[in-house]
């Protein structure tokens, strides 16, 4: 009793739910994965599942299209979302967090009911749904997770180093390329993350908003599992993750190069 009392009034008991739950909801998944997609279905080792994506040129033009689409939505993200960022950090207080709630808010509300209100709004004024509508609806769905850390970012900037440029003479634009841009890029490079991450791996919204005639590699992995092809079908999400654990390592090498450089140019 005396060890049990001294172990749960310690700190390190308090992460032992965390622990846990790790354990069960993220580790043994992934290693489920990793089981199912270097075996067969007589549970033997094997590489014919990956093989087989790699021989599958209809699953490659699906992955490589994937990634278009991701990089296009992306960099749409960045181009509205920092100049919305600006703006509401240089807003007034009570002004900007009016406006940032707002940007949040359809966040409140279930992707898939979001991605049908676009699916009608695309029927309510006749356009087509397709690849347009796909990008669009990324873009939609996933740009407030753009805006907000960098915004983030921004709000949190120490503007001595504005100040410190003007006064060395910079006009607006050298202050924001040389000063603004480079202290910011730690909240851009996590609203990278933030979109396109979830926008490689998604399928609802490809299937709702192109009315399944065009397939994402969630799609494909989503149709693998449900055909119960659980060997294939895990052999492409580990290519998914790997894709996404590179991203996530180039993501932190370029983080960790701009706070040794002291974060401008």
């Amino acid at each position: 009793m005396n060890k049990l009392s001294i172990f749960f009034s310690s700190r390190k008991s308090w992460t032992l739910p965390y622990i846990i739950f790790s354990a069960i909801f993220v580790v043994i998944p992934l290693l489920l994965i990793v089981v199912y997609a270097f075996t067969d279905d007589s549970g033997h080792l094997t590489l014919e599942n990956f093989e087989k994506f790699f021989t599958h040129h209809e699953a490659i033009n699906t992955f490589v299209y994937s990634i278009g689409i991701a990089i296009i939505t992306t960099l749409i993200c960045i181009l509205l979302g920092y100049p919305a960022a600006w703006i509401l950090s240089n807003a007034k207080l009570n002004r900007s967090k009016t406006l940032v709630v707002l940007f949040i808010l359809p966040m409140w509300v279930n992707i898939l009911v979001r991605t049908l209100a676009t699916v009608a709004l695309f029927d309510f004024f006749s356009m087509p749904l397709g690849e347009g509508a796909l990008i669009f609806g990324m873009v939609y769905n996933f740009i407030p997770f753009m805006i907000y850390p960098i915004y983030n970012t921004l709000q949190k900037m120490d503007h001595s180093y504005i100040e410190a440029a003007q006064d060395l003479g910079a006009n607006p634009v050298q202050v924001f390329l040389k000063a603004v841009l480079p202290l910011s890029m730690p909240g851009v490079m996590s609203g990278i993350m933030m979109v396109f991450m979830p926008t490689i791996s998604t399928f609802a919204i490809a299937e709702l908003l192109t009315m399944n005639n065009i397939k994402l590699f969630g799609t494909t992995i989503q149709e693998n599992i449900n055909n119960s092809m659980w060997n294939y079908g895990a052999a492409l999400s580990l290519i998914m993750l790997l894709l996404i654990a590179a991203t996530s390592l180039f993501s932190t090498d370029d983080k960790d190069n701009s706070n040794e450089g002291g974060g401008l140019w």
